[in-house]
């Protein structure tokens, strides 16, 4: 068996961090876009209305986010294809499925 371990940190001086709140009050919410001004390496979607998280992790496969539901089931999500983040523009993605009417958001992105 092989293990394999890769570690990077950006320097204290370029680290970054976007965070903010989202509400969407539309019958069918709309997929959203933030512009952060860096390529996140981390990014978080947390529902405090309906308790579900998604979490996007650099090198993870395209579509795929850690989910967490209200009663702490975490698994790998592939169908809702959450959260996606461009290598070459950091602009952030939030797929439609993972924005729920009237539901407070808040979200973090750090690199």
């Amino acid at each position: 068996m092989a293990i394999t371990s890769t570690q990077s940190k950006a320097p204290a001086s370029i680290i970054n961090k976007a965070q903010g709140s989202y509400l969407d009050d539309a019958g069918t919410p709309a997929a959203a876009s933030l512009t952060v001004g860096f390529i996140p390496r981390y990014v978080a979607w947390h529902s405090t209305t309906g308790r579900i998280s998604y979490e996007w992790f650099e090198g993870m496969a395209a579509g795929t986010t850690l989910k967490t539901v209200a009663n702490g089931t975490r698994t790998l999500d592939t169908a809702d294809a959450a959260i996606s983040v461009s290598a070459t523009t950091g602009v952030i993605t939030i797929a439609a499925a993972a924005i729920l009417q009237n539901e407070q958001i808040r979200w973090v992105a750090t690199n």
